[in-house]
């Protein structure tokens, strides 16, 4: 099962202050905006979503059908795949796709430890 490409969504306080600090650690804004109050950061492969207001904790997140700089892929699993594996294997979601749906869906669930995970299919 492939899942896509990876990032931290993190839920901040104040867009200004960790977008300072993760451009210290060599990170540039990839897309987004202040003013959508969100922002993506890259550094190489690494990617990190900053939002503000967005979210309530800090998210785990995955995108089907892209690379990490946003490219679709010719192949892909689809995030209903993806659905129907993990509920196949008894995975509890607490958002599901449409499975007679096609293109743009996401599904969420929750690891055994409280953290969120988003499949966020795009294309």
């Amino acid at each position: 099962m492939q899942l896509g490409a990876f990032s931290m969504s993190l839920a901040v306080k104040n867009l200004l202050v960790p977008k300072q600090f993760y451009e210290d650690l060599g990170f540039s804004v990839f897309v987004g905006s202040l003013e959508k109050n969100y922002l993506i950061m890259k550094n190489g492969n690494a990617l990190v979503g900053l939002f503000q207001g967005m979210f309530p904790t800090n998210i785990l997140t995955f995108d089907p059908g892209w690379d990490e700089n946003a490219k679709s892929l010719e192949s892909f699993d689809d995030v209903r795949a993806i659905q129907a594996h993990l509920k196949k294997r008894g995975a509890k979601l607490t958002s599901d796709a449409d499975e007679n749906a096609k293109g743009p869906a996401s599904i969420m669930l929750t690891d055994p430890d409280g953290n969120v995970i988003l499949v966020d299919q795009h294309v």
